[in-house]
């Protein structure tokens, strides 16, 4: 079975800088394509970035400049590496893996990122 657990969360002041794990579990790398996602109490989920499966990267708009998406495929984890942070990005971040590449999408249980000074 295939988990995901994200790590690296935590409080930091506007401006700061935080860098996510997610490492997989269940799965020989991480060769297909893989997300992160975020989320606000009483939001819906919302889609931050993603790397293909030949590393293109893409991201939403307000994160673009500031946000880096990567991963270690032998190692098995993705990060996102997060620069001048500001409260608006204060949620809970997951990792994804769509549909159909492993199975039904596959979700880790978060880490609470708060940007609060």
């Amino acid at each position: 079975q295939v988990q995901l657990v994200e790590s690296g969360g935590g409080l930091v002041q506007p401006g700061g800088s935080l860098r996510l794990s997610c490492v997989g579990s269940g799965v020989p790398s991480l060769w297909f394509h893989m997300n992160w996602y975020r989320q606000t109490p009483g939001k819906e989920r919302e889609w931050v970035a993603s790397i293909g499966m030949s590393g293109v990267t893409k991201y939403f708009d307000s994160v673009k400049g500031r946000f880096t998406i990567s991963r270690d495929k032998e190692k098995k984890i993705l990060y996102l590496q997060m620069n001048s942070l500001k409260p608006d990005d204060s949620a809970k971040y997951y990792c994804h893996i769509p549909s159909g590449y492993i199975g039904p999408e596959t979700w880790g249980q978060g880490t609470q990122v708060t940007v609060s000074s």
